[in-house]
């Protein structure tokens, strides 16, 4: 059974619970306290040698880094576009959520000067489409959608002035592996 490292907190862990929430994939959580250094400890630094979470272990495989497993889970029991376009589709959302968007929107310095760009750019993409690859959910919503909620939830981030964004925020957050996963950390 695949075996997610995370913290029952607001942390990157909870982009791979929701998704494989929405995959269906049965999973062992090893929940790590992060404020007695748990993820530092010499086991876990086997599994990942930066000490963060999420990892992953598969089998005999072991992945770290929230984009790469999200790229992971989608190749091994999700649904991955079949051109190299749809492909690099995918691969550019994901990095987006996970760089650009997560780095404007919690880092301080940056989101005075970030924010606006972004959601106007991102509303702009989602005001004649459902979801960021067209109207299919996909792990590239995982990855953009977490970071907006986590945005809302923990920064109160004020989404009025993007009507698209909030319309997409709110059809992902009633998603029931949403739910299920961050919902019950955002409660």
């Amino acid at each position: 059974m695949l075996k997610l490292y995370g913290a029952n907190s607001f942390s990157r862990a909870g982009i791979v619970e929701w998704y494989l929430k929405e995959l269906g994939i049965d999973r062992s959580l090893v929940s790590l306290d992060l404020k007695a250094g748990e993820h530092k400890q010499p086991d876990y630094l086997k599994i990942n040698p930066m000490g963060k979470v999420p990892s992953i272990v598969d089998g005999y495989f072991q992945l770290w880094e929230s984009g790469a497993i999200l790229l992971y889970l989608t190749e091994k029991y999700g649904k991955m576009p079949d051109s190299l376009e749809q492909r690099s589709l995918l691969y550019q959302w994901i990095l987006f959520g996970n760089a650009t968007l997560a780095q404007s929107l919690f880092i301080e310095a940056n989101r005075e000067k970030e924010i606006h760009k972004l959601l106007t750019g991102l509303n702009q993409v989602l005001q004649d489409r459902s979801y960021l690859l067209g109207e299919e959910f996909s792990v590239a919503d995982v990855a953009v959608g977490l970071v907006l909620a986590f945005a809302v939830s923990m920064l109160n981030l004020d989404f009025s002035a993007y009507p698209a964004v909030l319309k997409y925020l709110q059809k992902l957050t009633e998603r029931p592996a949403y739910k299920e996963s961050i919902g019950k950390i955002s409660a």
